[in-house]
């Protein structure tokens, strides 16, 4: 402390010019210090550079070696995986063409045993065909021997009978004849007389159901009819003996029976109108007349049936008169009366032909045109829905192919057919037609879409059955929940009815959408009729 505090003084007592020099030595000093520090420690940074590197260059050798050693390792698991490989495809491969070989060996043994063969059926041929020849002149002779007996029997039976051949065919020719038209005349004179036993009954039909027509145009838009009954008793008397009796009434109509709780009463069901008319009436009339049992039955239903089809025929004629339309076919007035039981889309498909060819008519009037050909074309437009569940196509082309076969007017057949457009309307009158349905159609209350859909679901049904061989006629019962077949006895047998019933439901299956599921029932049924005489 006291040298310090003499140092200090002694400081204090050197001059200013000293101090400075005393300041410049030790800046020279500081100086050398920091370069003999630099230099110290730049050797020892760069002496531990040097050891880094050297660690690190190590340390690269020793990864270089143990990466070298693994790829070395890999590359032998490789290899040999490669040659397991190669051994494992080179065995199969000799093996399939080891198999190759031996099934070539086999075909070549069954080809030369086939050859072998076929050279034996060869010469078996050839000898076969050799005695045939051998036969073949045999018959020949015999043929020409026996073609020489009978000239000669021939020339012998001239001499004996004093005729020729020529004249004894004519002899016989005439014989024949004269019996042919011996029994022609029998039975000429029986129909006659069954016509004349038949003629006061038929009369009386006609004019009792002349009587019981009434001048109201009616067509049912419902699926079921229901018919009363004097008692419950008669319902066991419909359904008969183990059930003989309903299924001979709905085998014969076409249409479900239903026999429920409800007093009094049984339920028609079938989407057919006609049918339907046909299974009411039938029922009324056996259960006034009393005697039910299955040929009564079927002689109550085909006498139905004949008077359906007179009021049908009725229907087309009166429809006819209407339109005030004249000179039509006989079959094409029948198609008219059909088209009352028909309903498109609800809307009565006759009442709709006579608004189309009212409308027609006064259009036709107004603008100039033919009225007549208007007034016919409006009602016969839609006459192909009289039979299009029973023809294959569109009513449009069905109509067509009607009037061309009844010789309808050429300009009546064109509005026919452009009356949808399926055609280009080329006429005034068919243009005309074309607006008049779309008119009778469209009017508030005409038509309803569900009815149409129901009805076409059903014919489409009907139709599928009936495209099948063998099938005389189908009915789609139970509101499409069930389709009864009738099939031809002589075409399909009984075993073969299984088959059918499978066929029929797979294609239903796949043409057709229905909900729930649809009963297939085919029946065959044969019959054999005699008379005694």
């Amino acid at each position: 402390m006291t040298t310090t505090f003499s140092c200090f003084n002694l400081l204090l007592g050197v001059s200013a010019g000293g101090v400075v020099g005393i300041a410049i030595g030790m800046i020279v000093v500081g100086v050398a210090i920091g370069l003999l520090s630099y230099r110290f420690v730049a050797r020892r940074m760069v002496g531990s550079v040097k050891q880094e590197c050297d660690r690190i260059r190590e340390e690269g050798r020793e990864d270089a070696k143990s990466y070298l050693k693994e790829a070395k390792i890999e590359a032998k698991e490789e290899q040999q995986r490669l040659r397991s490989e190669f051994e494992k495809e080179s065995k199969e491969r000799r093996a399939e063409i080891s198999r190759t070989e031996q099934r070539l060996i086999q075909r070549e043994d069954f080809l030369s045993k086939k050859e072998n063969a076929i050279d034996r059926k060869s010469d078996i041929i050839d000898e076969k065909k050799k005695q045939l020849e051998d036969k073949e002149k045999k018959l020949d002779s015999i043929e020409e021997e026996l073609n020489n007996a009978h000239s000669r029997m021939l020339e012998e039976l001239e001499k004996v009978a004093q005729m020729t051949q020529a004249e004894a065919k004519d002899i016989l020719l005439n014989e024949l004849i004269e019996d042919v038209k011996r029994d022609a005349a029998v039975q000429v004179k029986e129909i006659e007389q069954k016509a004349k036993d038949e003629a006061d009954k038929k009369a009386k039909d006609i004019v009792g159901m002349a009587i019981q027509r009434c001048a109201a145009d009616h067509a049912s838009e419902f699926a079921v009819s229901v018919v009363e009954l004097p008692s419950e008793d008669m319902k066991g008397r419909l359904i008969g003996r183990v059930g003989r009796n309903i299924r001979a009434i709905e085998n014969a109509t076409g249409v479900d029976l239903i026999i429920d709780d409800t007093p009094d009463v049984v339920t028609l069901s079938g989407f057919d109108p006609v049918r339907r008319e046909i299974a009411r009436i039938t029922i009324e009339r056996l259960v006034s007349d009393g005697r039910i049992h299955p040929a009564r039955i079927e002689e109550t239903v085909e006498k139905v049936k004949k008077e359906i089809g007179a009021k049908i025929k009725e229907a087309g004629e009166n429809a006819a008169f209407d339109a005030n339309v004249y000179g039509l076919h006989p079959e094409i007035i029948k198609l008219l009366g059909r088209l009352n039981y028909r309903t498109s889309y609800g809307q009565n498909v006759l009442k709709h032909s006579l608004e189309v060819s009212y409308l027609a008519g006064m259009m036709a009037s107004e603008l100039g045109a033919d009225v007549k050909i208007a007034k016919r074309a409006g009602l016969l437009h839609d006459i192909g829905k009289a039979v299009d569940h029973e023809v294959e196509g569109t009513h449009i082309s069905i109509g067509v192919e009607i009037a061309k076969k009844f010789k309808e007017n050429q300009a009546v057949i064109h509005a026919i057919e452009a009356h949808h457009n399926d055609v280009e309307p080329k006429t005034i009158e068919a243009v005309i037609v074309q607006a008049a349905d779309a008119i009778s159609g469209a009017r508030p209350g005409a038509r309803r879409e569900s009815l149409e859909n129901y009805v076409k679901r059903l014919e489409k049904l009907e139709n599928v059955a009936n495209s099948f061989d063998g099938v005389e006629q189908s009915f789609a019962i139970q509101a499409g929940r069930e389709i009864r077949v009738m099939v031809k006895p002589e075409k399909v047998d009984d075993k073969a009815t299984t088959f059918l019933a499978r066929d029929i439901a797979k294609k239903i299956e796949a043409e057709l959408e229905y909900p729930g599921q649809i009963k297939v029932n085919v029946i065959r049924e044969m019959r054999h009729v005699e008379y005694a005489k």
